[in-house]
């Protein structure tokens, strides 16, 4: 057992992963990024007191679901592989806080997410997502959200019902309108560059934004319209 709780195989171009490692029962750390891994043996189960499983870049087109016996964890990287779904299986990690899904397959975000209670960190960039479920509102710990580099063709709605959310990052999907941010009163930032947008996101004072007319001031001005006439102007 290492004296850290932590065994990092990652990069080993691995194909299956040794089982003897399922033996270390007090680890709490395993990084198994960067192999070729698309499934994973049983005896995992055994890592109760697993906290953060890494596996991303690798091979897995289906979450294996002996990883939602661990119900310790707080962090799960699922990032670069092939998923285009989520086991109804994943509701019973209860402690999870950070989801990495980014940079798979998805085509919608699967409904199971909504049911992870104390999820704080959400990532789910570089998939095909072009909506959120409304249940995505349940998850009052969110405070971060990344949807960078999908298929959005406007501002989810649901985010609008979030205001505990603290980070918003819509960059690099096709959202042409925004609508007002200011009634969220925990929003610190919100990236929306790389948008066909014809306006910024109206946001409250001291809110930081990122992206086309992000300097100019959320409040209307009161110039003469003529000398703005070819300006994108603001939504109310």
């Amino acid at each position: 057992m290492p004296v850290d709780k932590m065994v990092d195989l990652s990069g080993r171009q691995m194909r299956r992963l040794p089982v003897h490692i399922c033996s270390f029962r007090e680890l709490v750390k395993l990084y198994l990024s960067d192999n070729n891994l698309n499934h994973l043996p049983p005896e995992l189960e055994q890592l109760q007191n697993l906290q953060i499983l890494a596996l991303d870049f690798n091979n897995f087109k289906a979450l294996p679901l002996v990883v939602c016996t661990l119900k310790q964890l707080c962090i799960l990287y699922l990032g670069n592989n092939k998923l285009c779904s989520l086991p109804l299986e994943l509701r019973l990690l209860q402690n999870l806080k950070t989801l990495w899904i980014e940079s798979n397959c998805l085509q919608y975000l699967p409904e199971v997410v909504c049911e992870l209670s104390l999820l704080k960190t959400l990532h789910a960039g570089s998939n095909a997502l072009r909506t959120l479920p409304p249940q995505l509102q349940c998850l009052q710990e969110l405070r971060t959200i990344w949807l960078s580099g999908n298929l959005l063709s406007e501002f989810p709605p649901v985010l609008l019902d979030m205001p505990f959310l603290e980070v918003i990052d819509v960059d690099r999907n096709s959202i042409q309108f925004f609508p007002s941010l200011a009634h969220l009163p925990g929003l610190k930032l919100v990236i929306y560059d790389h948008n066909p947008c014809r306006n910024a996101p109206k946001v409250a004072k001291g809110v930081r934004r990122v992206g086309r007319w992000s300097e100019e001031t959320p409040e209307p001005r009161k110039a003469n319209k003529s000398a703005y006439s070819a300006l994108p102007t603001e939504s109310m």
